[in-house]
């Protein structure tokens, strides 16, 4: 009888298999490395990418070195096997599951070898070949062979270290070694900011990899600019609430809210760039890694690309693992229901709140660019309409308060406005209950507008926020506010106000014409 016939595993068509399951991505399965080089207390970590054959480039080797303590012969065996990991089920740190040399090397190449030493004397080595166990002549890890010197080996500190090699890479996301290069910069450096941050350096091909902070927080990343909103939500969860001796872990919330004033005039590009278009979603961090980034704990509220202009992260004790679902990858979550129902009450709330802050801002960014364009109009046309009378010295009684708290205002006040006319909208919640009051600050013309009266919350306020409007609505409510002119010039009766009143409405239909006329 074969020997094999009564092993649980078949280990042929275990290995091709396995190679279908696990790693998503080559930035999952490398990251996988880095995970177990961090733990092995590294703090440099050079990974090289190049074209094995260079006459074709058909073929990528990929070296992942590294300047931790190194391993003995037991350790490395334990490494290479599939759950053969010394640190099984140990939350401390990044890795409990023993899966991650071996499943994420072989998910990318056919052939992985390990090289590790403890001292400038010697290099141990084994590794796995997926053709020689498919084909049945290995059937156990082959014993780790000591040598002196190593040749074509990166070894960062020749104490100790490191440096994993894929050969005959046949998985990977992309076959050329500079567009491989540059999308595992962008991946580990967001993954792993929090350690590069703390001092860890991560080199790709002789370009040091950058943290990426996707809350646009921290002024150390790749970008920033980016402010907190509300403080840090905490709360404690229990990591299984049906067992009575559950531990439990706690859980933070961090919101961040983009600078829409700064960036939304950005082009498209740019914005790509900078990782704000379909940016919008919520990093998860397990023990200072990045596990997964996604719409989670969103309860019923869709996505939307005013949701852009936020971020979330959610951090969270390894000790909550299984709540969050966490794989032997460590690259995606799915959260039980009982964690859900803990943390979608608030955060959904929250992403509503900031998605409606977004809108709100950009609707302002509209209005001023109404403004500033009708402005523009005015300034320019000013010479075409009867010229105005010298403006009267000294300030505007009743007005202090309304200029300290307007730096438009102030600036104007002050001497900012020149000797050429200027004109400017300005809304204001001013104490008084007109819809419209016009002042004259030297040579600008300014009209201060209420947006708690009715005529601005019913017409001039949707149409100029550039909302959704019913068309007969609007044209009611300007119809009424003709009517309610001709009604309030009915009140007065005294000659001489008449004469005013007829004055004026003849200079303002003169300057209507003026400003509305299409040239």
């Amino acid at each position: 009888m074969d020997k094999l016939s009564n092993s649980i595993v078949a280990l042929d068509k275990f290995i091709l298999s396995t190679r279908d399951s696990g790693y998503k991505s080559t930035s999952s399965a490398v990251a996988e490395l880095i995970d177990n080089a961090l733990q092995a207390e590294a703090k440099n970590i050079r990974i090289s990418i190049q074209a094995s054959d260079a006459m074709s480039g058909s073929d990528v080797r990929i070296q992942i070195a590294d300047d931790g303590i190194g391993m003995d012969r037991h350790t490395l065996i334990q490494a290479m096997r599939f759950g053969g990991s010394g640190r099984y089920n140990d939350r401390s740190s990044l890795g409990r599951f023993g899966m991650g040399l071996p499943n994420a090397s072989l998910g990318q190449a056919r052939r992985v070898s390990v090289y590790t030493w403890q001292s400038t004397a010697s290099v141990l080595t084994t590794y796995l070949d997926v053709d020689e166990i498919a084909a049945g002549s290995v059937d156990s890890i082959p014993e780790p062979v000591r040598h002196k010197a190593v040749a074509d080996i990166d070894r960062i500190d020749t104490r100790n270290g490191t440096t994993v090699v894929w050969e005959r890479c046949d998985r990977l996301d992309n076959r050329r070694p500079s567009t491989l290069a540059r999308k595992l910069t962008i991946a580990l450096g967001r993954i792993f900011r929090y350690f590069l941050f703390k001092g860890v350096s991560i080199e790709i091909n002789g370009t040091q990899v950058k943290p990426i902070d996707p809350l646009y927080l921290n002024t150390d990343s790749v970008q920033s600019g980016a402010r907190q909103f509300q403080s840090t939500w905490t709360c404690e969860v229990y990591a299984d609430p049906a067992a009575d001796d559950s531990p439990v872990g706690k859980v933070q919330v961090l919101f961040s809210e983009l600078p829409v004033g700064a960036w939304h005039d950005l082009s498209n590009d740019q914005k790509r760039d900078l990782g704000v278009a379909n940016g919008a979603g919520v990093s998860i961090v397990r023990a200072d890694r990045e596990v997964d980034f996604g719409w989670f704990f969103m309860g019923a509220k869709r996505r939307e690309n005013y949701d852009d202009w936020w971020r979330c992260e959610v951090r969270f004790d390894p000790v909550l693992d299984e709540a969050f679902g966490i794989t032997h990858t460590k690259q995606q979550i799915r959260p039980k229901d009982f964690l859900s129902e803990a943390l979608i009450g608030f955060m959904e709330t929250t992403a509503k709140a900031l998605n409606a802050r977004a809108r709100d801002t950009f609707a302002g960014i509209k209005t001023n660019r109404a403004s500033d364009s009708a402005e523009q109009i005015a300034v320019s046309r000013d010479a075409r309409m009867s010229p105005l009378p010298p403006p009267r010295a000294g300030s505007l009684p009743g007005h202090k308060s309304l200029i300290d708290r307007n730096p438009l205002l102030k600036r104007i006040e002050q001497g900012g406005s020149g000797n050429a006319p200027s004109y400017h909208l300005l809304e204001d919640e001013h104490t008084s209950s007109v819809f419209l009051e016009p002042m004259r600050m030297g040579n600008a013309i300014v009209g201060l507008i209420n947006p708690r009266h009715q005529f601005y919350r019913q017409v001039y306020g949707p149409i100029v926020s550039g909302k959704e409007v019913d068309p007969e609505q609007i044209a009611s409510g300007i119809r009424l506010m003709v009517l309610a002119a001709a009604r309030a010039e009915a009140t007065f009766t005294d000659p001489a106000d008449l004469k005013v009143l007829e004055a004026f409405r003849t200079e303002w239909s003169h300057s209507m014409d003026v400003l509305l006329a299409r040239r």
